[in-house]
């Protein structure tokens, strides 16, 4: 179980800061729900505390291991489908693991596949959205800005 003021992933949305553990009842059940603070954006996400491990929620990376993440951002490029609904649904799967390697990979992958042609809009928001997610992993494990973390991540690329 975690506590006020840990730090944790929750995939899909990214790192953050546990403000509160709040007890509600929801379809007439109560539960304990972890209300945490993401970085970016006014956002307030409660998680199931009791489906922590079934969603994938998990510590945040230290700093000895955003090093592992950029030499990942800047390794070569993985192999993709050509069509972009079957290169889609791959990135959504690994985006979905919660792994700090997968959604480097999705970033490397997105943003190199930007650089020489046009994404799709669904292709777009997915890589602002896995750039958001390893952003904020990079903002609560280094203790930097949001374009800090940007910065390292282009740069690693």
């Amino acid at each position: 179980m975690y506590n006020i003021g840990d730090r944790i992933v929750y995939p899909m949305h990214g790192a953050g800061v546990i403000k509160e553990i709040e007890e509600r009842e929801i379809l007439g059940e109560m539960r304990q729900y972890y209300v945490l603070k993401l970085p970016h954006g006014d956002m307030k996400i409660m998680i199931p505390v009791d489906k922590c491990d079934e969603i994938g929620v998990r510590d945040v990376i230290e700093e000895k291991d955003v090093d592992m993440v950029l030499d990942v951002l800047g390794a070569p490029s993985t192999p993709m489908p050509s069509n972009w609904n079957h290169r889609n649904r791959e990135n959504m799967e690994k985006l979905k693991t919660g792994d700090i390697k997968e959604v480097a990979e999705v970033v490397r992958n997105l943003t190199r596949v930007e650089s020489t042609k046009h994404l799709s809009t669904g292709e777009k928001k997915m890589l602002t959205n896995a750039k958001q997610i390893l952003s904020s992993e990079f903002i609560m494990a280094l203790d930097i800005d949001h374009d800090k973390a940007e910065e390292m991540i282009i740069a690693a690329i």
